[in-house]
């Protein structure tokens, strides 16, 4: 009995989302929305099949969102984020910027599975989390985020945040 509970443990931990972003979210101000399977799968409304393939390994996938002037999140605050990744046993596998965002990518790794995935991306405004339990085709990043900002409804909530829209504001969002 005692093995089954610790399995049942263990099993739990591994599921859940990282300690850093759970931390993250709750010392900002800022907006959360998760996503489980089936939400990502509405989000591809033209049936494209390399978005299929981009999420076939997504379980869940959290997408935290900071406004950085607001919050006063400065670049140490980034540069203890990715440490605090990195304490996690996530590793840093790539860092890039792109249409002015910095992007960093980690990921954790099980017996040679890749059983989670944090991706960053800060401008000089925002900082933007996407802190996935699965994988995601590092090569395929960027079409990740631009498919979630294209999403009607989660564009106009990312827009509405950027532009600092407090009455359209909310800080959770469940979308499954």
């Amino acid at each position: 009995m005692k093995t089954l509970f610790f399995l049942l443990f263990v099993s739990g931990q591994l599921l859940a989302q990282t300690k850093t972003t759970v931390e993250l979210d709750k010392k900002y101000e800022g907006m959360s929305l998760y996503f489980y399977k089936n939400t990502l799968k509405m989000l591809n409304q033209k049936d494209d099949k390399d978005f299929d393939e981009l999420i076939k390994d997504i379980e869940k996938m959290r997408f935290v969102m900071i406004n950085k002037t607001k919050e006063k999140f400065q670049e140490a605050g980034y540069a203890a984020l990715k440490k605090s990744y990195r304490g996690e046993s996530y590793e840093e596998v790539m860092s890039g910027r792109m249409e002015g965002r910095n992007f960093d990518v980690f990921v954790r790794e099980v017996n040679g599975n890749v059983k989670g995935t944090v991706i960053l991306a800060s401008d000089s405004a925002s900082l933007y989390v996407l802190d996935v339990l699965g994988k995601v085709a590092i090569n395929r990043v960027s079409a990740l985020f631009n498919t979630i900002d294209g999403s009607t409804d989660i564009g106009k909530k990312i827009k509405d945040f950027a532009s600092g829209d407090a009455k359209k504001k909310k800080k959770d969002h469940v979308l499954d």
